[in-house]
């Protein structure tokens, strides 16, 4: 992981500030022209994280490429809709844009999606790409049209890790925990796996669910743990990097075609070029997380050895057999494939 050091002490605003700069966009100061077209985007974590950073950075772009034809509002934060309702509120035409987790698709109707969600499975970003900007991603966004949306891409938000009021290294410090997890069965597994409870919980509620002993721990990657301030509520942080968390942009069927052409094109180009920027810093803002987070010292941070990883990894194999017995082994061969290709 590549590393950013801060002089001083660090907080909300100074890491706001900081993020404000990387982004590098210009100003929309004195712009009162209203938009003939507004997209929707709807969003579920705080504007800091690689996601909340890239939907601002598409809103810039295309209002500026379009001369502020089109304006973009973008709502994070689950001020709209929750992790439970965003993708239907998609399909009713509530909102234009989303930018939902990997692991939401497979209760749409679309479990082969649940493929990232397989613990283990990539040694780094590189491994991911080779899914995502390959066959295997295409494929996956064109299956997105049985369920009337549009996949436009997909972006990351790195490695998660695991947290708890325990260092989480071996099996047994798993025993008998209440893990909050996505909506995805594969995770469940996962934590059944290691010997926790899963607890299907809202991104939005997980904190609260921390604070108040209805969730015992959870995983996420270190930015998300940070905005979210769940190092006020988990003591410890084990940096595990079992899975992978990453977003697929989709929009509605019915309004992608009501557009122009040129409108969907200068859309499209805007948001491919928002997607690279957050895959960009993906890694730079966990490792920002990070950094905030030994300053912060309310939080222990562990690292797991060589065998501990390996015992994990083996703990949870069986998942890849049930998610293939769910899917088929063809989507199973043709993950291996791609992944293993130079």
């Amino acid at each position: 992981m590549r590393s950013t050091r801060f002089s001083g002490p660090f907080n909300r605003r100074s890491w706001l500030a900081a993020l404000a700069g990387s982004m590098a966009l210009p100003s929309l100061a004195g712009v009162t022209a209203r938009p003939a077209i507004t997209l929707r985007f709807s969003h579920v974590v705080a504007e800091e994280t690689p996601k909340g950073l890239a939907a601002n950075r598409f809103k810039v772009l295309v209002e500026q490429r379009s001369g502020h034809r089109i304006g973009v509002q973008v709502y994070p934060n689950a001020q709209l809709y929750g992790d439970h309702d965003e993708m239907q509120a998609l399909q009713l035409g509530a909102v234009d844009l989303v930018a939902p987790s990997l692991s939401k698709f497979g209760r749409i109707g679309l479990p082969e999606f649940e493929l990232f969600d397989l613990p283990f499975l990539f040694d780094d970003l590189n491994a991911v790409r080779r899914i995502t900007l390959g066959p295997l991603g295409k494929k996956l966004l064109q299956g997105l049209s049985r369920q009337g949306l549009v996949g436009l891409g997909f972006f990351d938000n790195g490695f998660k890790q695991m947290s708890a009021n325990r260092p989480l290294l071996e099996l047994k410090d798993f025993a008998g925990l209440r893990m909050r997890v996505q909506a995805s069965r594969v995770i469940a597994a996962q934590m059944r796996a290691l010997g926790a409870r899963p607890v299907t919980l809202p991104f939005s509620e997980t904190r609260r669910a921390l604070a108040t002993g209805v969730v015992d721990g959870t995983e996420n990657p270190v930015s998300n743990f940070w905005t979210q301030a769940m190092h006020e509520v988990q003591s410890d942080l084990s940096l595990t990097e079992h899975g992978y968390l990453g977003y697929a942009v989709v929009t509605n069927q019915r309004f992608w075609q009501h557009l122009q052409p040129d409108d969907r094109a200068l859309i499209n180009q805007a948001l491919q070029e928002s997607l690279a920027f957050a895959n960009q810093i993906a890694d730079t803002q966990n490792d920002r997380a990070l950094q905030a987070l030994r300053q912060a010292g309310t939080t222990r941070i562990h690292r797991l050895g060589v065998d501990q990883r390996a015992r994990l990894r083996q703990a949870v194999q069986p998942v890849q057999q049930q998610l293939a017995d769910r899917i088929g082994p063809r989507w199973m061969s043709d993950l291996k494939q791609a992944l293993h290709k130079s």
